[in-house]
């Protein structure tokens, strides 16, 4: 297979389009359609579906630019590591954190990555929603408890847990009574009619209760949830981590543990072989700052 045909069609795919990619690299855009077109000859696949002014991967195409991308990269790094006379990292890394964890810890790591290795060029993204590595090109992406994909491998690396707290000034109400409720999220299209709900919690015994609440205040990060929370408008389910010095100074209490699995925080990336020296040293640093991935060693990052 011809493998300069082969990298002028993921360089294709991954910009979607003939033109942008021959803007993105300085190549004829002739020059990247031909070679596109050989390669289809060759493989006897269309690759592309071509309309007038769109251009977009078959399920055909689509299959070999998440397998090709990622080999091609590999392969750029190693002939980059052999001709520089070693494997130290360098070059651009581009990585995506959740809302909470970069807002948390994300700067400090950051900060000790640019520091430790001044030639790898890091970025990071922050946002919630399912990134795709492969189309939106990510070397590693930061998740909470993601859903199962064939296409990456990774690791946790961090373990939390979902608590109940208050302010002390608030008390928790005897059983039937309901106690107002500071929640994550948006109330909807009728924030005036938003129904009661039941919190199922553990007490420090580990008996189950059930805390009837009305929320009365949605905020957009867990942040600001629990800030609310320290100035007396209610209750609210928040990570140990985030919490942590506010029960430790006595500034919250916790009313109780929210049973189920613990949270988990995964670092993913897309193929274990040839790893990036790059990302293998950001796993590095995600190891060496939460050695037993406890939420007491995410807390000294919140503090």
């Amino acid at each position: 297979m011809d493998l300069l045909a082969l990298a002028d069609f993921t360089l294709v795919a991954r910009h979607g389009g003939f033109g942008r990619a021959a803007r993105a690299s300085g190549r004829p855009k002739a020059t990247l359609s031909r070679r596109v077109a050989d390669l289809e000859s060759g493989l006897n696949l269309r690759l592309f579906e071509r309309g007038p002014r769109v251009l977009k991967l078959t399920e055909e195409g689509r299959a070999l630019f998440e397998k090709t991308s990622v080999l091609l990269a590999e392969l750029d790094e190693t002939t980059a590591a052999i001709a520089s006379g070693g494997d130290a990292p360098r070059g651009r890394l581009r990585v995506s954190a959740p809302l909470l964890f970069s807002q948390a810890a994300m700067g400090k790591l950051a900060a000790r990555f640019a520091l430790k290795h001044p030639e790898v060029r890091l970025e990071v993204t922050t946002e919630d929603r399912a990134v795709d590595m492969v189309e939106e090109g990510y070397d590693l992406v930061i998740r909470v408890d993601p859903d199962p994909d064939e296409r990456l491998v990774g690791r946790i690396f961090l373990r939390d847990r979902i608590v109940v707290v208050a302010s002390p000034q608030l008390r928790k109400p005897r059983a039937g009574a309901t106690t107002a409720a500071v929640v994550r999220g948006s109330a909807g299209a009728d924030a005036s009619a938003v129904p009661a709900a039941i919190w199922n919690l553990t007490n420090a015994k580990g008996s189950p209760q059930r805390l009837a609440v009305q929320p009365v205040l949605h905020l957009s990060s867990l942040f600001m949830v629990r800030d609310a929370v320290r100035a007396q408008v209610g209750a609210a389910r928040l990570p140990l981590s985030l919490v942590l010095h506010d029960l430790a100074a006595g500034t919250l209490v916790k009313w109780g543990d929210v049973p189920g699995p613990e949270i988990a925080l995964w670092a993913l990336y897309p193929s274990r072989r040839l790893l990036s020296p790059r990302v293998s040293a950001f796993l590095d640093l995600l190891k060496e700052a939460f050695p037993e991935g406890t939420p007491q060693e995410l807390a000294a990052y919140v503090a």
